[in-house]
């Protein structure tokens, strides 16, 4: 048995050095522990090669299960989680298009709960309108034949915010003139 390293926090440079003495079988068993370990490293790299047909719909799932969900069954919101599964895609695939559509998708849901639950939670519509910018600002960087489509999508989670508090649909605004200017 090795002795470990006298650092209490191992950093990439440390695994790194490690993984350099691994032989071909060694790392295929490394991924396929770490495939069987957890749903997420699954995920992930089914994404990043490219396993499975609808790479966004695992990332879509997770953010609909936690922006809107079921009441009924007492479950809560979280918009940590929600932005996790964006980060994560970004970390397997990174394609701008699919980012732009993860937005937009959380976009849709966060304003479709609010107005469906009349949900008030400041942080909640605060992260919501970041969401919208950073969706607004995606799309945009996108080719111009991609973005129609999705900045519709945007003006009609505008539009589902009107009822919301805080000035929510009012700074949506702002960030829609701004980013067709």
């Amino acid at each position: 048995m090795t002795k470990p390293p006298s650092k209490s926090r191992p950093t990439w440079k440390d695994v790194k050095a490690k993984l350099a003495r691994f032989d071909h079988a060694g790392l295929l068993s490394l991924v396929a522990d770490l495939y069987t370990a957890h749903k997420d490293n699954r995920t992930f790299l089914h994404a990043r090669l490219g396993l499975i047909e609808d790479v966004l719909k695992s990332y879509k799932e997770t953010i609909d299960r936690w922006l809107w969900p079921d009441v009924w069954k007492n479950q809560d919101t979280s918009v940590a989680k929600a932005k996790q599964a964006i980060s994560e895609y970004k970390k397997a695939v990174g394609d701008p298009a699919g980012l732009a559509e993860l937005m937009v998708f959380f976009c849709e849901r966060a304003a479709g709960f609010c107005k469906e639950f009349g949900s008030d939670d400041e942080s909640y519509l605060a992260a919501l309108v970041r969401v919208f910018e950073q969706a607004a600002g995606a799309v945009r960087a996108l080719p111009d034949d991609c973005q129609d489509a999705l900045i519709a999508r945007l003006d009609q989670v505008r539009l589902t915010s009107e009822s919301l508090s805080y000035g929510v649909a009012e700074e949506m605004d702002s960030i829609l003139a701004d980013y067709s200017a």
